[in-house]
């Protein structure tokens, strides 16, 4: 037993050196070939992820952007609805009573202003236009 164990422990020496390995050209190029098939996919999965991932952002800065809009209408609303207490004639009148000191008028004081509507344009029979002739002017009637 003894002896078995002792040759496993010698180690020989074997000489590789003058073994020259060829390169395989056929498999060098099928290891091109998977390496660019290899980049090619990879490329493809990040430009899908990327568009994946921009197409979340969006959709999360659209819904920001509504939820904005939204609390800008509201805004606007009540602005406009103070704007519209603010011009009350019932307020203004409260305002120069109360503050600025003016008195109503009594009816015999007060002057009623009628709006008065234009009159509607005439017709166009109605309208007379210049004319030139031979140098002298012509007025007629249309």
């Amino acid at each position: 037993m003894r002896q078995q164990q002792l040759e496993y422990a010698v180690r020989r020496e074997i000489r590789n050196s003058p073994i020259v390995r060829e390169v395989d050209r056929e498999r060098q190029r099928e290891q091109w070939r998977s390496l660019g098939v290899g980049l090619l996919l990879a490329a493809v999965v990040l430009v899908s992820a990327w568009q994946q991932f921009e197409l979340l952002r969006n959709g999360y800065q659209v819904e920001q952007l509504q939820q904005e809009r939204a609390r800008e209408i509201e805004i606007n609303r009540q602005l406009r609805l103070e704007i519209e207490t603010l011009r009350s004639p019932a307020r203004i009148e409260r305002i120069a009573t109360e503050r600025i000191g003016l008195v109503a008028p009594s009816n015999d004081e007060a002057l009623v202003i009628e709006h008065v509507r234009p009159a509607p344009p005439p017709a166009r029979s109605v309208l007379a236009a210049r004319r030139v002739q031979g140098g002298a002017q012509d007025v007629a009637a249309r």
